[in-house]
């Protein structure tokens, strides 16, 4: 990156980031090293280890703070299991500052060597410039990013620009089991002094110019016991997960099952109704099935469900963002609404009624859910660049703001 644009204190800022880019990844390797899959049962205690090692690093910068006990949930065999704390962490509370909650998770999906890895997916490899490991970009990358970026203010001895609150959680990729309701029971606690929140966890549109994102689609899961219709799975609208009882292994097995429940989901842009959406594909599956007459018995739920996101951007949020992007990678950013879904955006904002933004670090390629999830060491060093200067340009203009406010309340 070019300092032309940069003032002396992001110049002060930018080195120290990149003389400690090295440290920075020897942090992400460590945290990739936890097999923390929410998903699998037994590998829950990883999950809570993670969760510690966060805890521990955000207490190292000073922040204070609490790992909030969710309790337990229920697995489909009746076995309980507990579900991992949610981290709610605080630095300084200066009333002059505006204050910034970060969201991340910590959790990640499922990943097996032989699966398609080059590598082994919890031993952080760089090759080619390209950091390889489950969590890498999500969402371990931009969490690290984020308090890198905060830990460098606290190295240099400078002058906090914002209050920091953090928000992290360890159930995101199994559906943030309980967060829902803790952002409720914290509404007028927790959050009743945040202005803005910010969310990393998702990607660019291209590989090499940086986004913002403002809006994300709904998502409708549904599973169909007895059958699954295949002209549906044609349908571009759907996305076809599995088939639960089907005979998957190699070879031929003539044993029918007693059950086959086939899952698939329907993304959604906003406007849509998510009750009309369920309404519609039982109302039509339901039709097809009696044509059939066949004697089985059809059954269809809609066991996870999320509606679409949209935010504003021409607040301050996406203006300092925005200015930050143009100051460490010399180009404005995209503003893109992201295909997938992300249900944390709209849970946020509905909740909490603060401004929500998704400023995301990875690039479009690193594959967040496949084999050979990666980030590359110049998005996460540069990402670590742009959230530094976003405190200082969300200062600026949330200051401004109060002073234009003020004048205009005087008058």
């Amino acid at each position: 990156m070019s300092f032309s644009s940069s003032s002396a204190l992001e110049i002060e800022i930018f080195r120290y980031i990149d003389v400690h880019q090295n440290d920075f990844i020897k942090d992400l390797k460590e945290w990739v090293a936890v097999e923390s899959d929410s998903v699998q049962p037994d590998l829950r205690k990883e999950v809570m280890r993670m969760m510690a090692l966060v805890a521990d690093r955000l207490s190292a910068l000073g922040a204070t703070v609490n790992l909030v006990d969710l309790g337990s949930h229920q697995l489909p065999d009746g076995q309980d299991l507990p579900l991992p704390p949610v981290i709610l962490g605080e630095l300084r509370k200066d009333p002059q500052n505006p204050t910034v909650c970060f969201y991340g998770h910590v959790d990640v999906q499922p990943a097996k060597k032989e699966d398609g890895w080059k590598t082994d997916p919890y031993t952080l490899t760089e090759i080619n410039g390209n950091l390889y490991g489950r969590g890498a970009t999500d969402n371990k990358g931009p969490v690290l990013a984020w308090i890198n970026a905060v830990e460098t203010y606290r190295a240099l001895k400078l002058a906090m620009p914002v209050n920091f609150k953090f928000v992290i959680e360890g159930m995101e990729e199994a559906g943030s089991l309980g967060l829902e309701k803790l952002l409720e029971e914290e509404k007028q606690g927790f959050f009743s002094d945040v202005d803005y929140i910010v969310i990393s966890d998702n990607l660019w549109l291209s590989n090499k110019k940086p986004a913002l994102t403002y809006g994300s689609r709904g998502n409708a899961c549904f599973c169909v016991e007895e059958e699954i219709l295949l002209h549906l799975w044609r349908d571009p609208s759907l996305s076809i997960h599995g088939i639960e009882g089907a005979f998957h292994e190699p070879g031929i097995k003539t044993v029918i099952p007693a059950k086959v429940i086939g899952k698939f989901s329907i993304r959604q842009v906003p406007h849509m109704d998510l009750s009309v959406v369920k309404q519609q594909v039982v109302e039509h599956l339901e039709a097809v099935f009696s044509k059939r007459n066949s004697p089985n018995k059809l059954k269809v739920s809609m066991p996870l469900c999320a509606k679409p996101w949209l935010a504003d951007v021409n607040g301050p949020l996406y203006k300092a963002a925005r200015r930050a992007i143009k100051t460490v990678f010399g180009e404005d950013p995209d503003f893109i609404r992201d295909g997938s879904t992300i249900p944390v955006a709209r849970m946020f904002q509905a909740i909490t009624q603060k401004s929500v933004m998704m400023f995301p670090i990875g690039a479009a390629d690193d594959g967040e859910h496949s084999q050979n999830e990666k980030m590359s060491r110049h998005n996460y060093i540069e990402g670590t660049k742009a959230f530094a200067s976003f405190f200082l340009e969300i200062s600026k203009l949330h200051r401004h703001l109060q002073e234009t406010s003020n004048m205009e309340t005087n008058n």
